[in-house]
């Protein structure tokens, strides 16, 4: 049989760049929930870099379709339970990688472009060790330690300062002078040895429950609610960042690490500054040959921009700084046999495939499941159950399926076949032309997605119910109490009219059934953005939602204005839905769509009619500015700053970007060359800046 390919990227139609966008942005958000919410990833560091790079590669190829909740704009995952919330004073990022030494350079050469930076200007880079732990915070008043965060989803992270109160490494008292206000970020890890130690201990003891890397024993330890159990593990910790700060501290990010070892921090003793890229190349591969025998697990290098003021410039996209990168190590390979080929459900009626493996330990993780992406990716790579297959990971991660040892494929190994039913309610499963993956037509009839929509809806960045977890949602829906968002505000009621009252059921009792309707009932009360998000439309993200809450305000206007935008597809309300910045036609159709069934109007309109109010939305403090709220287009060349800086300078001050100018726009800012958007600007009598009228209302 001929082999099919993955389509691509050059070849792609703006639809199935669309499509292939909402894969990935699916599945790399499963990925980052299973990584660093439960420290249990589910596929490999080169796996999960492989999906982020096709991701940014369509994005720069279709600028107009970048998602809202593209992984591009995404970091971490939600605090789990158990802790409590830490609301991070500025985001803990993530970073972009670089796996050649060609991305670095085109690193360098962004910033240049961005910082309009002629060719003889130097940039120096300070060259740190990717340390393979658990990113946290470290907040400080008067020199004195106060509190300490897990990174979290980046905005929020969990409170974890009474476990590292228990380290050795962390100075609870800060040496000469300090900012009133300090916050350090830094990595908790585990030397090799001491994680060694630890594992033979409990074997010795009996315990089976072995660590399977240092990395994840460091994010385990660390995260015990016990923080006697901290105590007795051997965590380290090195400090490579700064947070918020109430004074400045260095004009440069090796200055700084200077401070922060005058102050009492453990800073990494093979950091290196860099007079340009071929020096910090240099030190990449350098350390790279001496990777094996250093006391503890890396997995590439960071580079930063040494100069504060040009970082401060420079700023982020959503989940990366533009002033740092991480360039990754190689991957690691072995062989084991793919036993069966396996499908799953998700949320959206998503069938996922993928490999259950014989056993095997890869650089000391013993892996027996992988992903296998989609159906055109097996077909491609032809795995077939019963191949030797050969296994990938880097990072210390579960790996992912690479390719096929041909010479020892079993005679009678049949080519995989896809199933057109879905496994879980055997209604009819569609893969549309163009689309990557299989997706399930039963809907609200298909109980995975039932179930997944549910959990979905009660989690924590939707309505954040607590005690409505995954397993209490599957047993409330096994056992009839709840079918539809709705129902879960009707359980307290049923509670008095049913035989069989959840309080006497197994695992219940009358306290914790008392405080999930307490749980409830806080959340008749809900932002707009956390409702939207909670209905499930498939593309709708955080981002997404709080971009709708942002730009329609309240429940009716956005419930009226997308049911017109869907009966409409050329009428005013599509038109205005398409021109929000960062949501393209292929975000809007799944809303129009949405909007288009009756069940799913009912289902919103019914969930509303069980809330006490769905908050309008209303612009942070922090955005009160003379543009906060304003829809605002740049057109032109600017000469102050470049166009992407002042999009992000005007979104950091509550602005509306968007990419097309309509009767709502409030500004457009007109640079030289202007063309069309001028014109038109002019046509509609929208108000039109110079550069300088434009930083003139913004100082």
């Amino acid at each position: 049989m001929s082999e099919p390919k993955v389509l691509p990227i050059d070849d792609m139609t703006p639809l199935e760049a669309a499509v292939e966008l909402a894969r990935l942005a699916e599945e790399i958000a499963r990925h980052d929930q299973a990584y660093y919410q439960a420290d249990a990833p589910s596929i490999s560091d080169a796996d999960y870099d492989a999906l982020r790079l096709r991701n940014a590669a369509i994005e720069a190829r279709f600028p107009e379709l970048v998602r809202a909740d593209s992984p591009t704009r995404r970091v971490g995952a939600a605090p789990v339970d158990g802790f409590g919330k830490v609301r991070h004073a500025r985001p803990m990022l993530s970073l972009d990688n670089a796996f050649a030494d060609e991305d670095v350079f085109e690193f360098v050469g962004r910033i240049r472009r961005f910082l309009g930076l002629p060719d003889e200007q130097p940039v120096d880079l300070v060259a740190e060790p990717k340390i393979d732990g658990l990113s946290i915070s470290l907040r400080y008043e008067k020199g004195r330690f106060v509190q300490g965060a897990t990174r979290g989803d980046g905005t929020e992270g969990e409170d974890v300062t009474a476990n590292l109160r228990t380290m050795k490494d962390l100075p609870q008292h800060l040496s000469g002078a300090v900012p009133d206000i300090l916050e350090v970020r830094g990595e908790v890890y585990m030397l090799r040895t001491d994680f060694l130690a630890m594992n033979e201990a409990r074997k010795a003891e009996g315990d089976k429950s072995l660590f399977a890397n240092p990395r994840n024993a460091a994010a385990g330890s660390l995260r015990q609610l016990d923080p006697k159990i901290t105590a007795s593990r051997p965590l380290s910790l090195f400090c490579y960042a700064l947070g918020e700060t109430s004074e400045t501290v260095a004009e440069s990010h090796w200055d700084f690490l200077a401070r922060l070892r005058a102050w009492g921090f453990k800073v990494n003793d093979r950091v290196r500054l860099c007079r340009g890229v071929e020096e910090a190349l240099a030190f990449y591969h350098a350390i790279g040959d001496e990777r094996a025998l250093l006391p503890y697990d890396i997995d590439g290098v960071v580079y930063k921009v040494n100069r504060f003021d040009w970082q401060t410039r420079l700023g982020q996209v959503s989940r990366s700084p533009r002033w740092a990168t991480a360039h990754k190590f190689p991957a690691e390979q072995a062989q084991t046999i793919l036993r069966k080929i396996d499908t799953s459900v998700g949320r959206t009626g998503a069938i996922t495939p993928f490999a259950i493996l014989d056993p095997i330990t890869v650089g000391g993780v013993t892996v027996s499941r992988a992903t296998l992406h989609n159906e055109d990716e097996i077909l491609r790579k032809d795995f077939r159950e019963g191949d030797t297959v050969i296994i990938q990971r880097a990072g210390d991660v579960i790996p992912q399926v690479v390719s096929v040892v041909l010479a020892k494929r079993p005679a009678d190994a049949r080519p995989f076949e896809p199933k057109d039913t879905c496994p879980v309610c055997e209604s009819h499963a569609v893969k549309p032309e163009g689309e990557a993956i299989r997706r399930c037509t039963g809907g609200l009839t298909c109980d995975a997605q039932r179930v997944e929509r549910l959990i979905h809806f009660a989690s924590r960045n939707a309505f954040d119910i607590e005690g409505l977890g995954e397993k209490n949602v599957d047993f409330l829906f096994r056992t009839g109490r709840i079918r539809s968002p709705a129902d879960i505000f009707r359980l307290e009621e049923q509670e008095n009219q049913t035989l069989l009252p959840l309080r006497t059921q197994p695992g219940w009792g009358a306290k914790s059934t008392q405080n999930l309707f307490e749980a409830i009932r806080a959340r008749r009360i809900i932002p707009l953005g956390r409702f939207i998000y909670g209905l499930g439309i498939r593309q709708v993200g955080e981002a997404t939602a709080r971009l709708l809450a942002h730009h329609y305000r309240s429940l009716d206007a956005w419930r009226s204005a997308m049911l017109a935008a869907a009966q409409d597809r050329e009428g005013e309300a599509w038109r205005q839905l398409t021109s929000i910045d960062q949501i393209g036609p292929a975000v809007a159709n799944d809303i129009a769509d949405f909007f288009l069934e009756e069940h799913n109007r009912q289902a919103l309109d019914d969930l509303a009619g069980q809330l006490e109010r769905v908050e309008d939305f209303t612009p942070s403090a922090r955005n009160d500015s003379a543009v906060a709220g304003k829809t605002v287009v740049f057109t032109g060349g600017l000469e102050t700053m470049s166009r992407d800086e002042a999009k992000a300078r005007a979104q950091e001050l509550g602005a509306k970007v968007a990419g097309s100018v309509s009767a709502k726009t409030d500004y457009v800012v007109a640079g030289a060359d202007a063309g069309s958007k001028l014109t038109k600007a002019r046509d509609l009598g929208v108000q039109i800046l110079t550069e300088e009228e434009w930083l003139a209302l913004i100082a």
